[in-house]
């Protein structure tokens, strides 16, 4: 039986404050949802390998905050968790649409070939991980396997590794179940045209065993002209415990997207700080790429293997592996320019846009290796979670980059052509020529070598007070090979990684916490394919952040998170004194206030909310931009709210809000994207035992928008509105 808990009088105290302030609804004199939430879901479910408690949106506990199980209360960091009830809710299928659900966050459009966010205003391709594990290949990441995303704001290096600046988003995958047997098996379809079919399968073997595979097919399509592209995957997951004290995952992950490389439409005119540009109008759906040469084709196959060991009542042991091979390709055609009008030429006094085209060919093979120790036990009356942990990760890419040409003349000014301004857009057919024809093309191979240490203690100095303090050594070798000319360029960076942070709990159910944390980018970029002769010679980028939070958990059932930051960028490049040299003076501030509520206000209703106020600008002049500019795609404002309310036992309705304010598309804030407001509902519908039927409505207001962009003239146009409909079998 569980012990339903009591609530204190200061927390009752805590709960008017709140109620008066909008934050809890009066169901919290009731206590809200089930305390059966603290009973930690059970243990995951009879999941073979824990990694958290999940209770509707609302997540308990995770290993990856610290690299320990700890309650997210205790973690002295800001994390927003959407777990996989909330996806299925709002049917959230990409990495763009899962981060309008946590404000702080905005996507970029990566080239429409790759995941790419923005986090706390600092950018990034490869801050992705799958169960802790580092995931940095640049392509479309799927949540059909996923248990939960954690996105963890702030640098956390200790924890993670290099990269991390703004933060980092994790993926924590379904795992085998050794108590039961389960079939799932999903089927969506939309109104614009694509499909999705999706199952989860999981049997035990024997009493101590299970085998679990997950498998996709999905159909792309959209609003946009000319886009369309299928993608599949499959995740077959075997675990078991031997003995009563090891535990053993062993699991295989084949990807496969090949669709549309799609970068949206350019801006009206050519903006500048005084009057920045819009994107154009009436052009939404128009597509200025070339049909069958605008493409991305990736391929992964990823295996992992996981082992952890009681060795005592206090001292566990683990370990994980992960090799990938991944091969990527991707090829577009792309405006260059805003739209002008010509005054020469063929074209002369009309609307025009410039356009060029290139390939991008990427191979690479990861392996990484981890293995940790914990150790939980008491010092003179102090209570000590002890960290002390290793990873080692080889990496070798090869990555080129082919110049496409518009004439036979295959000079640097046939790389770019004129056309006309219109839909359908005519683009001539682009020739790509490979190879070192002093037509700026690129070819590199590049091989990373990383070995980290670390330690970690969580000291609970009373029931009250926690002090989290940790260090990260990383030896970083990296080695850049320019395939044409043989020229090999090296860097070898020592970085530590210090972690403090100090956690309060006036009450059991709510703490308070101060942090401060860094993290190191080396020069190379995110992807290590930029080391160059200048590059080589400079130190790493660092981010320090300072922090101040608060969360509480209101109820059992619902959460509420709040944290003011400070986030500054330093090492980045800047013009030297000297023409032609570069300096490390410049500087980029990021600050602001996060505050999240998310769980079940009554049995029947659950809400995500979240909010962020974010400023971004560069604090002392770059290469890129003088003092003062306004980071990219940073909107000062974010909300989003979702509810979901269940009327009876069958039915259930959802109602949804997100709002940006604007954001310039890159730093040289010469292009606005415009802010809005749009509006999500649903309605769930339970058929029979076993089969639930789900109307999710995309922007129910028809809102015309903008959601991201990769440049000033790379604009993404939002969806209108849209209806899917999915039926969830369970047997």
């Amino acid at each position: 039986m569980i012990k339903r808990p009591t609530v204190s009088p200061s927390a009752r105290l805590l709960g008017c404050t709140a109620l008066a302030l909008g934050f809890v609804s009066p169901a919290f004199a009731d206590e809200a949802a089930d305390a059966a939430t603290y009973a930690m879901v059970e243990e995951q479910n009879g999941d073979i390998i824990v990694t958290g408690a999940d209770d509707g949106y609302r997540t308990i506990s995770s290993t990856s905050g610290t690299k320990t199980d700890t309650p997210l209360i205790d973690v002295p960091q800001a994390i927003a968790v959407v777990t996989a009830e909330q996806l299925s809710d709002q049917q959230i299928r990409s990495v763009a649409d899962l981060v309008r659900l946590t404000p702080g966050l905005s996507a970029g459009q990566g080239e429409g070939h790759r995941d790419q966010v923005t986090f706390r205003g600092n950018n990034s391709t490869a801050d992705f991980f799958v169960d802790g594990l580092r995931d940095d290949v640049q392509y479309f990441r799927s949540f059909y396997n996923v248990e939960r995303v954690e996105v963890h704001k702030g640098p956390n290096a200790m924890v993670f590794g290099r990269g991390g600046g703004g933060g980092l988003l994790n993926r924590i995958t379904k795992g085998p179940i050794s108590d039961r047997q389960l079939i799932g098996l999903t089927l969506s379809g939309d109104s614009f045209g694509s499909g999705y079919a999706a199952a989860d399968v999981n049997v035990p073997i024997g009493d101590a065993a299970a085998f679990r595979i997950n498998g996709f097919y999905e159909r792309l399509d959209n609003h946009r002209d000319a886009f369309d592209g299928d993608r599949y995957a499959v995740n077959p997951v075997i675990g078991g415990t031997i003995g009563e004290s090891v535990r053993v995952q062993i699991g295989y992950e084949y990807v496969n997207d090949d669709r549309v490389v799609d970068r949206g439409i350019p801006s009206a005119v050519a903006g500048t700080l005084a009057v920045p540009a819009g994107p154009v109008a009436g052009f939404r759906d128009a597509f200025f790429g070339v049909r069958g040469i605008n493409r991305t084709e990736f391929e992964a196959h990823v295996g992992t293997a996981r082992i952890e060991a009681d060795l005592s009542d206090s001292l566990t042991l683990s370990a994980q592996a992960l090799y990938g091979d991944y091969d990527k390709n991707y090829t577009n055609v792309f405006p260059v320019t805003a739209v002008r009008t010509a005054t020469s030429g063929a074209f002369a006094g009309q609307q025009v846009i410039a356009v060029e085209a290139y390939a991008d060919p990427t191979t690479r093979q990861t392996a990484i290796g981890q293995v940790n120790a914990i150790w939980r036990g008491d010092t003179g009356g102090v209570g000590h979670v002890l960290l002390i942990g290793a990873e080692i990760t080889d990496q070798s890419t090869r990555n080129e980059r082919i110049n496409g040409f518009f004439t036979p003349a295959l000079t640097s000014a046939s790389r770019r052509t004129d056309i006309l301004f219109r839909n359908p857009a005519s683009i001539p057919t682009p020739t790509f020529v490979a190879g070192p024809t002093g037509n700026s093309n690129r070819a590199v191979r590049s091989e990373l070598d990383q070995l980290s240490v670390y330690i970690q203690d969580q000291i609970a100095l009373s029931d009250a007070v926690e002090l989290v303090a940790g260090l990260r050594y990383d030896r970083f070798d990296l080695t850049a090979t320019n395939v044409f000319t043989g020229q090999a360029f090296a860097r070898t960076d020592d970085l530590w990684s210090p972690r403090v942070g100090l956690v309060v709990k006036p009450v059991p159910n709510a703490s308070v916490y101060v942090s401060y944390t860094k993290s190191f980018l080396p020069q190379s970029g995110d992807q290590f394919i930029g080391l160059d002769l200048t590059s080589a010679a400079l130190e790493p980028e660092a981010f320090d952040n300072y922090e101040v939070g608060a969360k509480w958990d209101i109820t059992p059932a619902l959460s509420l998170t709040a944290a003011v930051f400070r986030l500054d960028r330093s090492n980045t490049r800047s013009v030297g004194p000297v023409a032609g040299t570069v300096v490390l003076t410049g500087e980029q501030r990021s600050s602001g206030v996060e505050v999240g509520r998310t769980g079940k206000v009554t049995n029947d209703w659950q809400v995500a909310f979240g909010y962020a106020r974010v400023k971004a600008e560069i604090s002392a002049t770059t290469a890129a931009a003088p003092a003062g500019r306004t980071v990219a795609q940073v909107p000062r404002h974010q909300i989003s709210l979702w509810n979901r309310y269940d009327v009876s036992d069958r039915i259930g309705v959802g109602l949804g809000v997100y709002h940006q304010s604007s954001s310039f598309a890159t730093i040289s804030n010469a292009t606005r994207l415009p802010g809005y407001t749009r509006v999500d509902g649903a309605l769930f519908v339970t058929i029979a035992e076993g089969v639930d039927a789900q109307v999710n409505v995309e922007n129910l207001l028809g809102e015309r928008y903008f959601p991201n962009a990769h440049n000033d003239n790379n604009i993404s146009t939002g969806a209108p509105r849209n209806a899917r409909l999915t039926v969830n079998f369970a047997f």
